[in-house]
């Protein structure tokens, strides 16, 4: 299960930090993630990382967004910066696995409830 934090409204420019509780050890995940969707959109990567620490991002976030973990704590954090207009939408946080049983691989995508963003002009 994957419960991600309440989201909020913020000023064009503001910041938010989203977090993401997993019950579960992310560090047998082959990623963590955070998605997001708006109305009428396709679901997209916003940030992506692996337990070895290897990130990604989409080109509209690079710079103002960072993701992180503590596996410690089996917790997945999306810090947004100089958030836009454009970034309003529901986040998603995201668990990819990947299971060989010996014949095949098999990827599967855990999600959390979606969060609202909202950034004012």
């Amino acid at each position: 299960q994957l419960q991600a934090s309440e989201g909020g409204s913020v000023q064009a420019g503001g910041s938010l930090r989203l977090s993401c509780a997993v019950s579960g050890r992310i560090s047998v995940m082959n990623a963590m993630g955070w998605y997001r969707q708006a109305p009428g959109e396709q679901r997209e990567l916003v940030a992506r990382i692996t337990p070895g620490g290897s990130t990604n991002y989409a080109e509209s976030v690079k710079g103002r967004f960072t993701i992180s973990t503590d596996n410690a704590k089996n917790m997945v954090y999306l810090q947004m910066n100089i958030l836009k207009p454009e970034d309003t939408s529901v986040y998603y946080c995201n668990a990819e696995q990947i299971t060989y049983d010996g014949l095949r691989f098999r990827k599967y995508d855990y999600w959390g409830q979606g969060t609202l963003v909202t950034v004012s002009s």
